[in-house]
């Protein structure tokens, strides 16, 4: 398999927020820091250890992101974390289009050297399981990507995936899906399975999700 060349991340920080009764959960903050800053700040960390790319957030616009950091957001929106993940993929695409277009011959091409990762701006430490992810990956031929297992539950939410076959199973046929699970969506490709209970308690933090503001206040009280 060709290395990976490049690694774009899907920050999902869209929903209701229901279970924090409403609240914007990337502008949640979790010890002074909003939660989105939290993996943002996160990514930027361990880029150096990752292949090049860009970040795109898929939020609604009320939402602030940083200087450099794409946006973007399913229309019309709620279209549940599948039409999330598709328009994070458009929007990259997107650039990369207008990138071709500005500078021939600039622009990566969609392939096996491309992977997009996806992580939630509810998981604070997710990013420090790209490198890991990235790595499960180097060497596997024919597979689609890598996401994180704990015991029997596939996380599809934080993983590395080869870039054109993740688009295929978020949007086939060019049309992205919504209000379909992700486990209908994603549950065909053909994965490698990190389980990150093997590698640390850091690592094990990353899966975790920061659902209620329970979550948050007992998150806050570890030594992080």
């Amino acid at each position: 398999m060709t290395q990976a060349r490049r690694l774009d991340v899907v920050v999902l920080a869209g929903g209701t927020g229901r279970r924090l009764g409403g609240a914007s959960k990337p502008d949640v903050l979790l010890d002074g820091t909003r939660l989105l800053d939290h993996v943002l700040s996160g990514i930027e960390h361990v880029r150096t250890e990752l292949p090049p790319g860009r970040v795109v957030v898929v939020a609604p616009p009320t939402v602030m992101v940083p200087a450099g950091v794409l946006q973007a957001l399913e229309d019309p929106p709620l279209g549940g974390p599948v039409a999330g993940i598709a328009a994070g993929l458009a929007r990259l695409a997107a650039v990369e289009h207008a990138s071709a277009t500005d500078a021939p011959g600039t622009a990566d091409v969609v392939g096996g050297g491309r992977l997009s990762a996806i992580v939630t701006c509810d998981a604070p430490d997710s990013w420090r399981a790209l490198p890991l992810l990235v790595e499960a990956l180097e060497g596997r031929v024919g597979v689609d990507g890598a996401c994180v297992v704990d015991g029997d539950h596939v996380q599809y939410l934080l993983g590395a995936y080869r870039t054109a076959a993740l688009d295929a199973a978020v949007a086939p046929g060019g049309v992205a899906l919504r209000d379909v699970a992700v486990r209908r969506a994603l549950g065909g490709m053909d994965l490698v399975q990190v389980d990150l209970h093997a590698h640390g308690e850091a690592l094990t933090r990353a899966a975790r999700d920061l659902d209620t503001w329970e979550d948050i206040r007992a998150y806050s009280r570890r030594d992080r």
